[in-house]
C-alpha cells in the first residue's frame, strides 16, 4: 500500500490566471534544480505546460529517478502513477500529487483483498500455473503482488512481449484491471476470444464458467479506463463518413470490436508518434484522451485531427488538478513544507520493484 500525507489544500482568495501563472513559474525558478515537474499527456493545458517533462507514467518515473539533484517530484498526473515514481525514485527524492483525488477508476477497479480472493480461488481450482501480469495503471499493491507471485507489470506497447514471456513460465495468465487490453493483447497474440474468460470480482466465483475455467488461457479482470471504454464502432462508422479517407487511430484500452475497426492501435506515444509522421494534409481521428487530442490537433495545423467521440472523452479525475493546486504544493515547497507527499510501503515497494524489473529485462 502507499501512505499519501493528506493537507488540506488552501488556495485562498482567487486570483486572475496571469497572476497565478507568474507565481508558479517564480516559485519554479526559486526551488531550481531541486524540483522536477512531470506532465502526464492527458493533463490539462493550463498544468502542464509548467512540465520539466511530459510522457507517459513510467518513461516519466524513470527520467525523474535519473535525475539526481532532483529532491522534490511533482506528478500532475493521477495516484498510481504518483506510487510509480516512488517505487523507481532514489531515496533522496519525494514523489508528491498536487491533488490526492486526482485518481484513476481503472486501477480502483482491482482491489488488493478481490486480487487475493481470485487467486485463492483459481489455486483451488487446481491452476497452480498462473502467471499474474499486470497493467502499469495499477496500484502498488497490485503489482507488488505480481512481484511476488512470479509475474510482471506490462505497458500497451510492450503487452505482447510480456504475455509471450508469461506463457513460457505457465499454462494462464490472470490479467488485471483492464480487460479490454488484456483480450486485444491475447487476440494479437493467437488467442481466440471464447478461450478468455472475464472475472468479475463482484460476483460469486467471480462470475465465470467453471466448466471452461480448465480450458482458459486467459482470465481477465473486469476492469475498463472510462475514457477509452467509451468509444464504440458507431463512432468509428461515423467518422468515416463524415470525413472520407480519414484513418482511425485508437488505443489498446478501446473495447475489441473499436480496436478491430481502427487502422491503427497502439499506446499513448504510438499514438502522438504515427500522428507527428503523417504527411500533410492527412486526416485522423482519434480514440484517446481529448485533452492530448486537441494538443495534437493544435501542433498539427497542417493535419485534420479529431477525436473519435464529438461529446469528448475526458479524464475526470487527471483534470481536477488545476493551476492552483500546483501552485500551493509550490509555495509549500518553497517554505520548506512538503504537502500530498506518495510513498509507498517498503515491503509493497520491493515486490512491485521486482515486477517492474522484470518488465525491463524482458522488454
Amino acid at each position: 500500500m502507499s501512505t499519501s500525507t493528506a493537507t488540506v489544500c488552501s488556495v485562498g482568495s482567487p486570483q486572475t490566471e496571469p497572476r497565478l501563472e507568474e507565481k508558479i513559474a517564480a516559485l519554479k525558478e526559486s526551488l531550481g534544480r531541486r524540483l522536477f515537474i512531470l506532465g502526464h499527456h492527458y493533463q490539462r493545458d493550463d498544468v502542464i505546460r509548467f512540465a520539466d517533462a511530459r510522457g507517459d507514467s513510467f518513461k516519466l518515473s524513470r527520467l525523474a529517478a535519473s535525475r539526481s539533484e532532483a529532491e522534490y517530484i511533482i506528478f500532475c498526473g493521477v495516484h498510481f502513477m504518483a506510487e510509480s515514481a516512488d517505487i523507481l525514485s532514489q531515496p533522496h527524492q519525494q514523489v508528491i500529487l498536487p491533488d490526492l483525488a486526482a485518481g484513476c477508476s481503472m486501477a480502483d477497479m482491482a482491489d488488493i483483498d478481490q486480487v487475493e480472493e481470485c487467486w485463492e480461488f483459481l489455486q483451488n481450482a487446481g491452476r497452480k500455473n498462473v502467471v499474474p501480469v499486470t497493467y502499469m495503471n495499477s496500484t502498488a499493491a497490485i503489482k507488488a503482488f505480481c512481484g511476488e507471485n512470479g509475474g510482471a507489470v506490462c505497458t500497451s506497447s510492450n503487452a505482447p512481449a510480456i504475455f509471450k514471456w508469461a506463457y513460457q513460465r505457465g499454462d494462464t495468465v490472470l490479467f488485471l484491471p483492464d480487460q479490454h487490453l488484456g483480450r486485444n493483447t491475447g487476440f494479437q497474440i493467437g488467442l481466440p476470444l471464447d478461450r478468455m474468460l472475464v472475472w468479475d470480482p463482484n460476483e460469486e466465483e467471480g462470475g465465470i464458467d467453471a466448466d471452461k475455467l480448465a480450458s482458459s488461457p486467459l482470465i481477465l479482470w473486469k476492469g475498463h479506463c472510462s475514457v477509452h471504454g467509451r468509444f464504440s464502432p458507431e463512432h468509428v462508422e461515423t467518422v468515416r463518413a463524415a470525413f472520407p479517407g480519414i484513418k482511425v487511430i485508437v488505443h489498446p484500452e478501446c473495447v475489441w470490436q473499436v480496436a478491430q475497426e481502427a487502422d491503427y492501435v497502439g499506446s499513448t506515444e504510438y499514438i502522438i508518434k504515427t500522428i507527428n509522421e503523417g504527411e500533410p494534409g492527412s486526416k485522423w481521428a482519434v480514440g484517446t484522451e481529448i485533452h492530448l487530442v486537441n494538443r495534437l490537433a493544435k501542433n498539427h495545423p497542417d493535419k485534420t485531427i479529431v477525436t473519435l467521440d464529438n461529446h469528448g472523452c475526458l479524464c475526470t479525475t487527471m483534470f481536477r488538478i488545476a493551476p492552483r493546486h500546483l501552485h500551493w504544493a509550490l509555495d509549500n515547497l518553497n517554505q520548506g513544507n512538503v504537502v500530498n507527499r506518495i510513498k509507498v510501503d517498503e515491503t509493497v515497494k520491493q515486490w512491485a520493484r521486482v515486477a517492474l524489473d522484470r518488465m525491463l529485462a524482458i522488454a
